[in-house]
């Protein structure tokens, strides 16, 4: 029989062979534990289905209908996801409050001889565990901030200095989110932004995987990345950090942020209405002379006046509100990759 687990701990902590939400797929899109695969009882529209009929008709009406489809589904899954598994599988299986859902696929499991674990109280006593996390776990470490300009090379030594094996937190690779106009990703159909509730899954995820006595190298984030906010506990905390902001002449940038974002000169019009988003601050005369560089094929023109116009006072002025704690500075004199790994291996020496 299934045993339960109360959430006191990381599951993380635990081996399993997986975890699985029998939720529906709206809610696992929504927020899941990290790792975790969605194995539903009932999807979308079964769900909506059984609920109204609880609603409108009876409540043991709607149980009827509700266990000929979970043993529908299970029998499905059987079929596929498990037909393979060996005698040593063990799964953890989580719900909305570890009602009936998850009990139903933990028994049929269970019967068979495999090990399961119900999480008591289901995905409601994780998203509970998160919040508390998010509010101690900030705290716990102390964190070395990473300034400078767009397109100065701040990923790129952070993801320098992790390969080194220092602890980063790489905020926006959780968020999946590039931080500005010229950084965004612009391919067809990108993937989206995870939701805020799944982001700070990912974030508390990420931070108990760090070395806590060790300082946390993170780049000089805003408390909003795209459309996601920092938890206000990690806010305050690399507000009050210090750290060291990267100095690269600007023909460098330039010719950085040219090369790493080609869709700058391969999709002008793409481009041109994704400027359109800067006219209410700057005014009409602005935007045109951009258009009339972009449509001249005068990209490095280009970069160089929105970087001076917009991107590099508003770094200054975050710079200012933000981190006042940061007051050494780094020069890098070239982006190429043998100046971004020395670079990365200086900063290491110095912390």
């Amino acid at each position: 029989m299934p045993r339960s687990l109360v959430y006191t701990q990381s599951p993380w902590e635990e081996t399993y062979s997986e975890i699985i939400d029998v939720r529906s797929p709206s809610e696992f899109a929504e927020d899941r534990m990290p790792g975790a695969i969605n194995l539903p009882v009932l999807d979308d529209p079964q769900r909506a289905e059984v609920g109204t009929i609880y609603k409108q008709v009876d409540p043991f009406t709607a149980r009827k209908l509700g266990a000929a489809l979970v043993a529908k589904n299970i029998a499905t899954h059987l079929q596929g996801h498990f037909a393979a598994k060996d005698k040593n599988y063990h799964t953890l299986v989580y719900c909305w409050r570890g009602g009936q859902r998850s009990h139903s696929l933990a028994t049929v499991l269970g019967a068979i001889g495999w090990q399961v674990t119900l999480l008591e109280g289901g995905y409601k006593t994780y998203r509970a565990w998160v919040l508390k996390q998010l509010e101690t776990l900030p705290a716990q470490f102390t964190y070395r901030i990473l300034a400078g300009p767009t397109g100065s090379g701040k990923t790129r030594i952070l993801r320098q200095l992790q390969s080194l094996g220092a602890p980063v937190l790489d905020l926006e690779a959780l968020a999946n989110h590039r931080g500005s106009v010229l950084g965004e990703e612009w391919q067809l159909g990108p993937t989206p932004q995870p939701s805020q509730k799944y982001f700070e899954s990912l974030l508390v995820q990420a931070l108990r995987h760090l070395e806590s006595l060790s300082p946390v190298w993170v780049e000089s984030e805003s408390n909003k990345i795209g459309a996601l906010y920092l938890p206000p506990k990690l806010w305050e905390q690399m507000k009050q950090a210090s750290g060291i902001a990267l100095e690269v002449p600007d023909s460098a940038r330039i010719d950085w942020l040219l090369r790493s974002y080609p869709h700058l000169t391969q999709h002008p019009e793409l481009l041109k209405g994704k400027v359109q988003r800067l006219k209410y601050r700057y005014g009409g005369e602005k935007l045109a002379q951009w258009e009339r560089l972009i449509d001249a094929g005068d990209y490095p023109a280009f970069v160089a006046d929105i970087l001076a116009c917009h991107y590099d006072p508003a770094y200054r002025r975050s710079l200012h509100l933000s981190y006042p704690h940061i007051h050494q500075t780094f020069t890098l004199a070239r982006l190429d990759d043998a100046a971004i790994a020395a670079g990365a291996e200086a900063l290491l020496i110095h912390q």
